[in-house]
């Protein structure tokens, strides 16, 4: 009972902490953070560019993924800790909403953009890889909990358990793949090129070096660097609601945005870039929202349900929706360049159609998503195209997973 007293107090303590840094941090802090969250973008870059040769790729980018949204962790963290239930899926909604909504699109403008210069010819549509099937495939079970979560309209502890044995087997099924060829070592920038060709110890240390750093600098500059944007906002009279839905998320995705960009400018690695975005969503889908109930428990002594109102139903369910017809695109393996302009425009309308038509107009787009998603699985039920990710699993599955318990018993 003291051990546990304490291990709370000490949690408390911490979150208290990072909350007073938040209200209390300088506009000027933006001028030393922003530097530092460049910085740490390139390391975590750099260190999964050159894990991917040693581990499985799609491991190497949950882990990836997991870095990137510290910042985003840490945001929730404080808010479920001070019990601001208002803002908490303000937060979670917009940082999830500009992962497929903006940063899926700019990954196919950009690839298709090096594209057309190296090849003078339009890039029509991105392929995924085979075992990519499983971070398409693992993205439906999240869904499908999370809107069993809008049904019952509130967040309990068992929810916590449920999601965190999801990523759990999701992360175990990427353990059991193999790691990449170093066929694309000479694709490489130089650093991350220079890591793969070192020594095995320096590889490790450099490598371990990379992600340690990248996720040290994320953790200590993000929140103040956030701060002080609440400061400006504060200071320029915006809603607390805006600035934590849509101004929050863009700093603590940044480290993401940035390492996407990086894999989608080598063209061959759009791919990459794209699954680097699903695993994120896995990740925040699962232990992001399984985190909120825990620490929200710790603060009021007690386990205790996070319980949503009508505007956080609203906004989930619009979420739900947005990130189910990103998961419908990546059903046949494939993201066009049609696919990337719908996810931009239904990602636009809901800042413009709004100011024309009220907030009432947010339940005829999220009532688009799911007719749009009902309608795309109906269609691949009635054609079942040969190359799609729920095959592709399957053969992932007997080719990587299914023989290993059989090989290591041989």
């Amino acid at each position: 009972m003291p051990r546990s007293y304490s291990v709370r107090c000490f949690s408390g303590f911490a979150l208290l902490l990072v909350a007073t840094s938040l209200s209390e941090t300088s506009p000027w802090a933006a001028l030393w953070t922003a530097p530092c969250i460049l910085i740490a973008s390139l390391l975590i870059a750099w260190g999964a560019e050159s894990a991917q040769f040693f581990v499985a790729q799609g491991f190497a980018l949950a882990i990836l993924a997991w870095m990137q949204t510290l910042p985003e962790f840490a945001v929730e963290a404080v808010l479920a800790w001070k019990q601001q239930t208002d803002l908490l899926l303000a937060n979670l909604t917009g940082a999830l909403r500009l992962l497929t909504g903006l940063a899926w699109p700019v990954i196919y403008l950009t690839a298709a953009t090096v594209h057309r210069r190296r090849r003078r010819a339009p890039l029509r549509k991105i392929h995924l890889d085979p075992e990519h099937s499983i971070e398409v495939v693992g993205l439906v079970l999240p869904l499908i909990y999370a809107l069993f979560i809008w049904w019952k309209g509130n967040l309990h502890l068992y929810d916590a358990v449920v999601l965190v044995a999801f990523y759990l087997a999701y992360l175990l099924l990427l353990t059991r793949l193999p790691p990449q060829s170093h066929e694309g070592v000479e694709d490489l920038e130089a650093i991350p090129r220079s890591i793969v060709r070192a020594p095995r110890t320096t590889r490790i240390l450099a490598i371990a070096a990379c992600f340690a750093g990248g996720g040290i600098l994320i953790y200590f500059t993000a929140e103040p660097f956030l701060g002080s944007l609440v400061a400006v906002a504060a200071a320029a009279g915006l809603p607390s609601f805006i600035v934590i839905q849509w101004l929050a998320p863009v700093i603590s995705e940044f480290p993401e945005l940035a390492s996407t960009f990086y894999f989608a400018r080598q063209e061959r690695k759009a791919r990459i870039a794209l699954m680097n975005i699903t695993s994120s969503n896995i990740n925040q889908w699962t232990l992001l929202v399984a985190m909120l109930p825990v620490v929200f428990s710790m603060s009021n002594g007690a386990p205790t349900p996070i319980v949503f109102d009508s505007a956080q139903e609203t906004e989930l369910l619009l979420t739900i929706g947005q990130s189910a017809v990103a998961m419908v695109f990546l059903i046949n393996m494939e993201f066009t360049w049609w696919e990337a302009l719908a996810m931009f425009v239904l990602f636009a309308v809901q800042f413009i159609l709004p100011a024309f038509f009220g907030e009432g107009i947010r339940d005829w787009i999220t009532a688009v998503f799911f007719i749009w998603t009902a309608a795309s699985l109906l269609v691949f039920a009635v054609r079942r195209p040969p190359k799609n990710a729920f095959g592709s699993f399957m053969a992932t599955w007997r080719e990587h997973i299914a023989k290993r318990p059989a090989a290591a018993g041989s």
